[in-house]
């Protein structure tokens, strides 16, 4: 039987490549046989990351820079992989970003900016890359969704919960429509994870316990942990597996 969670062959784009999540499915991907291509807004920041992926995994990475929310950006992003590579095999969408703010009070510009990122942009991402992968009759599309687009948070959390029910319902929607011609298009669901912009809590011991503690295995999630469950679904060992998420939280949605 053929190692079917090997990704030799395949070219994978990562939006949101720059980001805590974001490098580590990217250097992942490599790592396990990707030919990878990573994008955000960052150059400086995505060509760093390009450059870990060439050094871990000896494989040719790229960084093209894009902006998700503006679908021509995203169009030149994918017409110079297509360019370069003549195709792709796997999206993942690991662009994300949150806002909080009491609901009593919430600005509608707050609002739209998480929409814009977390919606709209994982939607163009989608719709252009799909483009090529229907041409192509196959793909595999994982979106980066959370606990909190099944489950309600406080703490200022409403827009962000709304934008990862969302991206809930875009990835069974597209999962649907696009079956029929070969693509495949999961989700990834984290729990809190460790990344730059949440570091304040692994710094701060009472903070990181109180959040530990409302996981069933105790601890914290760190961006090494998504790893697996992206390549499974990026990978031939699912190729049978469409329109899912996979809650990566330690046991929180068991609950």
């Amino acid at each position: 039987m053929k190692d079917i969670f090997k990704l030799d062959g395949k070219v994978a784009v990562v939006t949101g490549g720059a980001g805590g999540i974001g490098e580590a499915l990217a250097l992942g991907l490599g790592i396990h046989g990707a030919n990878v291509v990573v994008s955000s807004r960052n150059q400086e920041a995505i060509d760093k990351v390009a450059e870990k992926i060439t050094e871990a995994s000896g494989k040719e990475a790229v960084a093209v820079a894009s902006d998700v929310t503006d679908e021509s950006s995203v169009q030149a992003m994918v017409d110079k992989v297509v360019e370069k590579f003549g195709k792709i095999d796997i999206l993942v969408n690991a662009m994300g970003m949150n806002i909080k703010r009491d609901a009593f009070e919430y600005p509608m510009e707050d609002w739209d900016k998480l929409f814009d990122v977390n919606v709209k942009g994982t939607m163009i991402a989608c719709k252009t890359v799909g483009n090529v992968m229907k041409k192509q009759g196959e793909g595999a599309i994982v979106n980066l969704s959370s606990v909190r687009g099944i489950r309600g948070y406080t703490g200022g959390n409403t827009g962000y919960c709304a934008t990862k029910g969302a991206v809930e319902l875009i990835t069974r929607a597209l999962a649907l429509e696009w079956a029929p011609v070969g693509i495949r298009v999961n989700a990834l669901g984290p729990a809190l994870v460790i990344t730059p912009g949440t570091r304040h809590i692994a710094e701060n011991p009472e903070l990181a316990k109180k959040y530990a503690s409302a996981v069933p295995m105790g601890r914290i999630g760190m961006p090494e942990d998504m790893v697996g469950a992206v390549i499974f679904l990026a990978s031939d060992a699912a190729s049978f597996v469409s329109g899912q998420t996979i809650y990566v939280d330690g046991g929180l949605t068991a609950a």
